[in-house]
Formats: C-alpha cells, sequence, structure tokens
C-alpha cells in the first residue's frame, strides 16, 4: 500500500489507504501466478509450500511471490504442467486488470523528461479496444490498477523466458527435451542485445546465470513423451512470452 500511495502522489502515511487498489491487485496477480504453480504441484503430488512475498522499499514495493518445490520434478509432462500453470493463472487475473484499469486511466499532454512505460503488444490491443487511438503528443497517464497489470504481463513475460529454472525454462524442457538448451543460449544471448535499449536486461542476464543458469537439467524421467494436449499447452504458453514481452520496459 505504501508504493501505491507514492504512485498517488500523496504522503503514504497520511493516507495510506489511497495505495489500496494498486496493492490489492498487484498482490492478487502475483500471488494467482504462484498459486497457480501450488495447485499443479499438488495435484501431481509434488511437495510444494504456500506462496510469500518478498517485500521491497521500490514503486512496486515487492521483488514477487515464491514457492518452494521440495521434491524433484518427476518427468516432462510435470515440468510443462507446473511451468505453464503459474503464467497462465496469473494472466486470467492481468489482463483483467489492464483493461479495467484502462478504463480508469486518463489521457494528458505528454510530460517532456518523464519516466515511459514501454508496451507489449498484448498491452497494445489491449489499450487499442479500450482507450482507442491516442492523439499525438498525448499519452495515457496509467491508473494503479492499469500499472499493476502492465507489472503483471511484464512479470510474466520475464517468468516464460525458456532458460533454466524459470517457467519458460520448464516448458520449453517439457516441449523439446535436452534441445532446450539451443534455446536458452539463443535468448540468454539476445538479451545483451535488448540490453542497449533497456538497461535493465544486462542485469536480468547476469541473475539468469547466477541464480537460474540457462540449461534446464534434466528431470527423473527424460524419456516419457508428452501428450497433444500438454504440447498445445506449451505452445500456448510461448505465444504469451511473445505477445507479453517488452524490448525497452521503461524508457527516460
Amino acid at each position: 500500500m505504501f508504493a501505491g500511495a507514492l504512485q498517488k502522489g500523496v504522503n503514504p502515511f497520511l493516507k495510506i489507504y489511497t495505495g489500496i487498489p494498486f496493492s490489492f491487485t498487484i498482490i492478487l496477480i502475483l500471488g494467482s501466478h504462484e498459486l497457480g504453480h501450488y495447485f499443479a504441484s499438488k495435484r501431481l503430488g509434488i511437495d510444494a509450500t504456500l506462496p510469500y512475498f518478498i517485500p521491497f522499499p521500490h514503486f512496486i514495493g515487492t521483488f514477487g511471490a515464491v514457492i518452494k518445490v521440495k521434491a524433484p520434478i518427476t518427468n516432462k509432462k510435470a515440468l510443462l504442467e507446473i511451468g505453464a500453470a503459474g503464467p497462465l493463472v496469473g494472466l486470467i487475473f492481468a489482463i483483467p486488470a489492464v483493461v479495467i484499469g484502462l478504463k480508469l486511466s486518463t489521457v494528458i499532454p505528454v510530460e517532456e523528461g518523464g519516466l515511459g512505460l514501454g508496451s507489449s503488444i498484448l498491452f497494445n490491443l489491449i489499450s487499442k479496444v479500450v482507450v482507442g487511438d491516442v492523439p499525438p503528443g498525448k499519452d495515457i497517464l496509467l491508473h494503479p490498477v492499469a500499472f499493476a497489470g502492465w507489472i503483471g504481463l511484464f512479470v510474466t513475460a520475464l517468468n516464460l523466458l525458456p532458460m533454466g529454472q524459470l517457467d519458460g525454462g520448464h516448458i520449453m524442457y517439457g516441449l523439446i527435451g535436452r534441445y532446450q538448451a539451443w534455446i536458452g543460449w539463443v535468448v540468454f544471448s539476445s538479451l545483451f542485445i535488448f540490453g542497449f535499449l533497456w538497461q535493465g536486461w544486462f542485469i536480468w542476464a547476469i541473475l539468469i546465470m547466477w541464480f537460474v543458469k540457462v540449461k534446464h537439467p534434466a528431470p527423473l524421467d527424460d524419456i516419457s513423451p508428452i501428450s497433444l494436449k500438454h504440447k498445445i499447452i506449451g505452445i500456448v504458453a510461448m505465444i504469451f512470452l511473445i505477445l507479453t514481452f517488452i524490448p525497452a520496459p521503461f524508457i527516460l
């Protein structure tokens, strides 16, 4: 709520309640993402913790939510199901948040020197439908609910990158097995190109190399094939990576 109140431009110590729309929406989106992983793990008989949020004092107020899977993931089917469940469930809440938030947003003259937000294909499509064409010299001042939805889409894209222990790494390994490493290195290398558009990609690449790696480890059963249904789920998830990815998320 503190972060949400700051976004409203008020004193968070006096009017912290003004941050409720943002904080509620961001917790709903990020929490549902991790609950998707949690319930998918439980359904497959894999022990996992409930999600917990990592607080951090910046304009979002949290580093996000995480769960800890306490047992090895058994096969490619389980990898794909658990990996895809989080992003897809999170999108169920992020997309309506963008729609509702854009309806509450206002179109204002462009302010020079301000921080701008990049747009994904999906965000642009929703904006075209909800707001329409924005006249030259104008921009959309996002309502806190819309900003929370924007963050939800961006976080979805980050998690769907097909590398290591990211959700996208699980999904891609479930789809193509050990060939995931090839895709992972291509995407990892591309982050350094995107880094010239937004320097945060350099940091994200370092974090991936340090914590989640590029190559996904093999599950216990690396032989059993996945069903057509699981292939479709995996492909749909990768399509959402393309739709939610933002080459330059923050523009100065």
